[in-house]
């Protein structure tokens, strides 16, 4: 699986382009409150801490982070994360 880091206007945010589509269709958000059932990658990112809202739809996942944290220790987390949901990283 390829995840793809960009960058966005929003210092706080960062966008993660997939080789796949990142929902069954449609958009989905998960922010603090969100059942983790509605939308399991979300949750699965949220959990990593940091993190104050997760947003996928198509092929991407938007995930900003708090003012506190630091993408250099988040980014490589939720590549992991992401990877991890889809079943893991393919070459």
């Amino acid at each position: 699986m390829q995840v793809s880091p960009e960058p966005t206007p929003n210092p706080n945010a960062i966008k993660f382009t997939l080789d796949r589509p990142s929902t069954d269709g449609g958009t989905q958000t998960f922010r603090a409150g969100t059942d983790p059932a509605a939308f399991p990658l979300g949750a699965r990112i949220f959990d990593l801490g940091g993190v104050t809202n997760v947003f996928a739809t198509a092929d991407f996942v938007s995930v900003t982070k708090t003012d506190a944290s630091d993408w250099s220790e988040i980014g490589p987390r939720v590549v992991d994360a992401i990877e991890a949901h889809f079943g893991g990283a393919t070459a």
